[in-house]
């Protein structure tokens, strides 16, 4: 969980002009412990039921909002950033996840592969496009893929083929249909 808290820390520009859309609507799922544990942390800024929010804030106007939700007839547990600046955010967070995780069949989307890649990839393999890049790609999102005889080599995340993402998914998704993996 700690480390998904800032899956972006390596970002070039981290510090450089908003940031508030690099955060907001971010969100994961974590366990009980993990929920229990943040709303013993601090006492939270605002607690709506079984949701609350952080008192320490991500960037401007973003915090962490914790989740207790039932989704079929079981609780599940969330982190998520909201932009507290829009009054809607909680509420459009929670539909999102709800519509997500409710779906017949938990098809991923490409970006929803490509998000769960990079969010899985250590630190060590994944990274951002630098100087010696091209202008125009810089700051862009990579990953350490195995080219067999080649080598090890780096990809835009972005521009990741089918089989690329098949083979950097986990082992237990690999086999799975596009369309069925989740």
């Amino acid at each position: 969980m700690f480390r998904m808290f800032d899956r972006h820390a390596k970002r070039p520009d981290r510090f450089g002009g908003d940031q508030t859309a690099v955060y907001a609507g971010e969100w994961f799922e974590i366990d009980e412990s993990s929920y229990s544990y943040m709303l013993d942390i601090l006492p939270p800024l605002w607690m709506r039921g079984p949701t609350f929010a952080m008192r320490e804030f991500m960037i401007g106007s973003v915090t962490s909002v914790f989740y207790a939700i039932r989704i079929d007839g079981a609780v599940r547990y969330f982190h998520t950033y909201c932009d507290l600046s829009d009054p809607n955010s909680i509420e459009a967070m929670r539909t999102t996840i709800v519509d997500r995780e409710i779906r017949p069949v938990q098809a991923m989307s490409r970006e929803e592969r490509l998000e769960h890649i990079w969010s899985t990839t250590t630190d060590d393999y994944r990274g951002y496009t630098g100087d010696r890049w091209p202008k125009s790609m810089q700051g862009h999102r990579t990953v350490m893929l195995y080219g067999g005889k080649e080598g090890t080599f780096l990809k835009l995340l972005d521009t990741l083929s089918d089989d690329e993402i098949a083979a950097k998914l986990p082992v237990n998704l690999r086999h799975l249909p596009a369309s069925l993996a989740a």
